[in-house]
């Protein structure tokens, strides 16, 4: 192949040509129209942890399982048809119904549609935070878990 390097005995390398110097690896740089190279702008680590928290983040609700299985049973549809309806296979949606596997938000929001239920539920990382600051008293594991399902 036209432009391949190759190590080769001396009775074979007549039908090559030698090469002098060892290849170099080659650096592609992306230049702009005057022929400098650009500099690709780099993301501030700070600006992306600020926009991470700043966006409501998405979690399934702790009786997914449950919520998923009496919908289905609510139209009459067996897993099959679910799993043909869904193009998912019949195994996932048994593991899921069960709670064995938790899908992914993607799968999650795929239920959603298909089935018209709601199991995503967004929260926020500053409500927790300013809820931790405030001053209403000792924090009690059980008061965290109702912010958060908020």
């Amino acid at each position: 192949i036209d432009g391949s390097v190759l190590e080769v005995c001396k009775e074979c390398s007549k039908f090559g040509r030698v090469q002098k110097d060892t290849p170099l690896e080659r650096k592609f740089v992306s230049r702009n129209k005057k022929g400098n190279p650009q500099k690709r702008p780099q993301a501030n680590k700070q600006n992306v942890q600020r926009r991470r928290r700043e966006e409501p983040m998405d979690e399934l609700v702790e009786d997914y399982n449950v919520i998923i299985r009496k919908a289905r049973e609510s139209k009459g549809w067996t897993r099959e048809e679910l799993g043909a309806k869904m193009y998912e296979k019949v195994s996932v949606i048994n593991r899921i119904e069960s709670g064995k596997m938790e899908p992914d938000i993607k799968l999650a929001k795929k239920f959603e549609k298909t089935l018209g239920i709601t199991i995503i539920e967004k929260y926020d990382e500053m409500d927790l935070e300013s809820f931790k600051s405030s001053a209403s008293g000792p924090n009690t594991l059980g008061s965290i878990v109702k912010i958060k399902r908020k």
